[in-house]
């Protein structure tokens, strides 16, 4: 997939295509309707499919000192649709200047004149322009008059309820993985390099990955069970989210245990899927007691993940499928 950050001066090759606007936070299951859309049309015009997003997320540029609970930052989210098999995708800054353009004007110069899209397609509650004032009814007009196709989708969703990354972010600020996992299909992971922790782990017999949570990222404290993933290798695991209470911190952390595994990974770029909430955040009395509960954690971890890799309710989905790792390597 070609990534191309501006949308001005686009080379020829690169304009025409069938493009999917939005910010695709997550790129959950109503979000892959959308871009599956988009590809369709392309290959029945013989055209190459794109996606348009901005960076950064415009909720992130409008009220930067409220941090923002981002689903997918850009590196995943261009994995994510570069696995649907887009062709390309234009990542746009969004800055003062593009927030300050009309319905109307980023309509002609950015999607006409700019990026040469031949055809857009975009989900049905799409908004766009100064103050979100244009509509998707105002951009198929607008194609008409500029010369290009527009194609809005229509609500996607289950059990009476539609996708949406809100509500994803709700389902993970409770701990439910599983239902957070259903709206997007695939697990919800964060990607990180591992840091160093303060060592607690390794002198309670459980030396732990610590991974820093992005700003705003306030999934629910406690213990997980989690899958971990490192150069093309999966790990089981137990992990933990929280301020580690018993030892009277307050800065949220991530950190991993990886179940029956020897060696260090410290420096490294890991990617941790977070498959089921164990139990909430504690209090222990003594370091003693935290490792006898930490030891019944990973017991507990290592039953939900077998049940996982013998049958995984994500396989059923697309983009988790197109997204698997090898088998955990013991």
């Amino acid at each position: 997939m070609d990534i191309v950050r501006f949308w001005r001066d686009v080379p020829a090759e690169l304009r025409g295509a069938v493009l999917a606007i939005g910010n695709f936070d997550g790129v959950h299951r109503g979000h892959q309707e959308v871009l599956r859309a988009a590809i369709a049309i392309a290959k029945k015009e013989g055209r190459h499919s794109g996606a348009v997003v901005f960076e950064p997320h415009p909720r992130e540029f409008f009220t930067p000192a409220t941090p923002f609970f981002r689903l997918t930052p850009l590196p995943l989210k261009l994995e994510l649709l570069d696995a649907l098999g887009l062709d390309q995708t234009f990542v746009i800054e969004f800055d003062q200047a593009l927030a300050s353009l009309s319905a109307e004007t980023f309509a002609t110069e950015v999607v006409a004149k700019g990026l040469g899209a031949s055809h857009v397609v975009v989900g049905h509650d799409f908004s766009y322009g100064k103050g979100r004032t244009g509509t998707t009814g105002e951009l198929t007009a607008l194609g008409r008059v500029l010369g290009f196709g527009v194609d809005v989708v229509a609500p996607v969703g289950a059990g009476g309820a539609t996708f949406s990354s809100s509500r994803i972010r709700e389902h993970l600020r409770e701990g439910e993985t599983r239902e957070a996992a259903d709206q997007l299909g695939y697990w919800w992971r964060v990607r990180g390099r591992v840091g160093e922790g303060a060592g607690r782990g390794t002198g309670l017999g459980f030396p732990t990955l610590n991974l820093p949570l992005d700003p705003g990222q306030d999934v629910r404290h406690g213990i997980y069970a989690m899958r971990v993933d490192h150069e093309g290798r999966r790990y089981d695991a137990a992990g933990y989210v929280g301020a580690r209470p018993t030892f009277g911190e307050n800065e949220p952390v991530l950190e991993a245990y990886l179940l029956d595994f020897a060696g260090d990974l410290y420096g490294a770029e890991v990617e941790v899927e977070f498959i089921a909430f164990l139990r909430p955040d504690q209090i222990f009395a003594t370091p003693e007691a935290l490792a006898e509960q930490m030891r019944r954690d990973c017991d507990a971890a290592r039953a939900v993940l077998a049940k996982i890799d013998a049958d995984d309710p994500m396989r059923r989905f697309p983009l988790a499928c197109a997204l698997a790792k090898p088998a955990a390597v013991i």
